[in-house]
């Protein structure tokens, strides 16, 4: 049987129930009435109470929620289903921060734990970053973030429960129910309770990630967070880990996300003995796709969905990070990081980790080998179907973005696709 093909197109709303939600909401907001509430003493109160705390956000997490706020209402046309999705994010972000919190000021202990030598996977999205986690995660001495983990992070689950967490199951519920309201978004980004998660998921404790891009077109939002600093985000990051880390005892983290390409410095000012690797695709491929899987995100969620917009946005967003990354890496001395084509990495998974390694100078254990050839042997092909996207739908041609690109592609010679 075929794998059955998905667009961008496919992700529209079609839920009879949600339909009528964003018509009752609708109607309201003909009358003045914009439900629900959408503001930053609502989104407080609701996570303080989702949390259980007496805490209030501080200066740097109430400034990020502003302008988030503030560009979902001038910029994201969002439909009351919209404005639910957004309300909760904000409120489940900021609940998780507040517990991280809560769990320090209980264990102050915990300042004392080590983050040591984490593998941290930098590339621009689409760009085989989910599979080299999975891959570098698959060494029995390490481990990423679990997709549920990271929903829930408090309190982190010991050794003794951790396989049977009710958290798991409620994610994998809600995944779900995601991947039946919109089977187009299981094809273009992967869902699974018990996945690796990007590091964007806890960096939306702090409300400064684009992975909070993804929900809603909110570029006023965006261009702030380019410049934004990210030091309160890397903060809660590795509070999060420590709590986990002690927990379950690891010896060293595989992360992954493209958002640390806007901010190396920082980065590193959290985790300076980092072994990063730094994955090139060619833009051409991945910015269709980054942009298809914008808009499958965005499309039940807005009144407005423009595709040609979005498209321009991120091609800006992505020019911008590469800019600050290739400055950054021109500066640094050589072997900071590793460079790895995503076109080796397809071709040869177990010969571009077992690189990696050579790299920092650490030995590729025979167990960790073996485990990399028996994954690949058994990983499902397109199990929740085919991702198809169209550069022309965005207004592009490959020619035009790699035209675009091409400084960066010739700068690190990044084979056309």
């Amino acid at each position: 049987m075929s794998s059955p093909v998905y667009t961008f197109r496919d992700a529209k709303l079609r839920s009879p129930l949600l339909l009528s939600v964003n018509g009752i909401g609708s109607a309201l907001g003909a009358i003045g009435v914009k439900l629900p509430e959408l503001s930053a003493e609502v989104v407080v109160a609701a996570a303080k109470q989702r949390s259980q705390t007496d805490l209030f956000p501080d200066t740097a997490t109430s400034d990020a929620l502003s302008h988030y706020i503030e560009s979902a209402r001038a910029d994201a046309h969002l439909n009351t289903l919209g404005r639910l999705a957004v309300k909760d994010m904000l409120t489940n972000s900021m609940a998780s921060q507040f517990s991280v919190l809560e769990w320090h000021a209980q264990h102050p202990d915990l300042e004392k734990e080590v983050i040591r030598s984490p593998w941290i996977i930098v590339g621009l999205p689409r760009t085989g970053t989910s599979i080299l986690s999975i891959l570098l995660g698959l060494n029995p001495q390490s481990r990423p973030i679990r997709q549920w983990e990271a929903r829930r992070p408090i309190p982190p689950a010991g050794l003794a429960e951790a396989s049977e967490d009710p958290r798991i199951a409620e994610a994998t519920a809600q995944f779900d129910q995601l991947k039946q309201l919109n089977p187009a978004i299981a094809t273009m980004h992967p869902f699974g309770s018990t996945l690796a998660e990007e590091c964007t998921a806890v960096f939306t404790y702090s409300l400064r990630t684009i992975g909070m891009e993804t929900i809603a077109f909110v570029p006023g939002y965006g261009n702030w967070l380019d410049e934004a600093d990210m030091g309160p985000a890397y903060a809660i990051h590795r509070k999060t880990l420590q709590a986990m880390q002690r927990a379950q005892p690891t010896g060293h983290w595989v992360l992954k996300s493209p958002n640390h390409l806007w901010c190396l410095p920082a980065m590193l000012n959290a985790y300076p003995d980092a072994r990063v690797i730094w994955t090139h695709r060619d833009p051409s491929r991945v910015l269709p796709s980054l942009a298809s899987l914008n808009c499958a995100m965005q499309t039940q969620f807005t009144t407005k969905l423009a595709p040609q917009q979005v498209g321009e946005y991120w091609a800006g967003k992505l020019e911008r990070a590469l800019a600050k990354a290739t400055n950054f890496d021109a500066a640094q001395r050589g072997g900071w990081c590793y460079h790895l084509q995503y076109k080796a990495l397809m071709a040869d998974p177990l010969a571009a980790v077992s690189a990696i390694y050579d790299c920092f100078g650490s030995a590729m254990s025979d167990l960790h080998r073996q485990r990399i050839s028996t994954w690949l042997a058994q990983k499902p092909q397109h199990a929740d179907g085919i991702h198809a996207y169209d550069s022309a739908d965005f207004g592009w041609s490959t020619t035009s973005l790699r035209d675009r690109f091409k400084d960066y592609q010739d700068h690190y010679d990044v084979p056309p696709e």
